[in-house]
């Protein structure tokens, strides 16, 4: 893949192919993380971090064992095994090498096992069979796009917060309507790039 390919696929996966707008993936921290801007942040960048770990680890794996020994039916018990070993194993290392990083990154590693965002952007790489390289991009990028949503949507929380919504609205309610309109807001983008 070229460089300007490789520049439309990270544009596709950020914007026009948003992980959480889009393909509805990884709502859950979403909703529940995005109360504030500072918490969103470290939400997203553990996102990027684990996401593009647990692509390369589980696109190494899917090739050169699942494929190789026919066990591609195995593919999404493997993968959520491997991220959530990932998980740990990144959690210990911080904990034990990189206090600082850990008591920023620590709250969120043990939230991410169980975001379906990381398993879903792992089965895309292989599904459809991008190089490592391209899947690597493709990881980054797509961690990239769940930053954007969760910082734009924990702004609009904020600013909610402060406003005067009406009473029957406050609360989860005016949250969904919100990320609804952020939604929409995001198909926008659906002519920018053509994968």
């Amino acid at each position: 893949m070229t460089i300007g390919m490789l520049l439309m696929l990270s544009i596709y996966a950020m914007l026009v192919n948003n992980v959480v707008l889009m393909q509805f993936l990884g709502i859950c921290p979403y909703l529940g993380v995005s109360k504030k801007s500072d918490t969103a942040t470290g939400m997203g960048l553990a996102v990027i971090f684990v996401m593009t770990l647990a692509t390369a680890f589980t696109w190494l794996i899917d090739h050169f064992v699942l494929i190789r020994f026919d066990l591609v039916f195995l593919r999404t018990i493997v993968f959520i095994l491997v991220i959530a070993a990932l998980v740990q194993f990144v959690e210990i290392f911080l904990k034990k090498s990189i206090p600082a990083l850990y008591r920023n990154l620590g709250i969120y590693l043990p939230l991410i096992t169980t975001n379906c965002a990381i398993l879903g952007t792992a089965i895309l790489a292989v599904q459809k069979d991008y190089s490592f390289l391209v899947a690597l991009v493709y990881a980054v990028s797509t961690g990239i796009g769940f930053l954007i949503a969760i910082i734009l949507f924990a702004s609009i929380r904020e600013r909610l917060d402060t406003s005067e919504v009406p009473e029957i609205f406050r609360g989860v309610a005016i949250s969904l309507i919100s990320a609804s309109i952020l939604s929409m807001a995001f198909m926008g983008f659906a002519g920018l790039v053509r994968m």
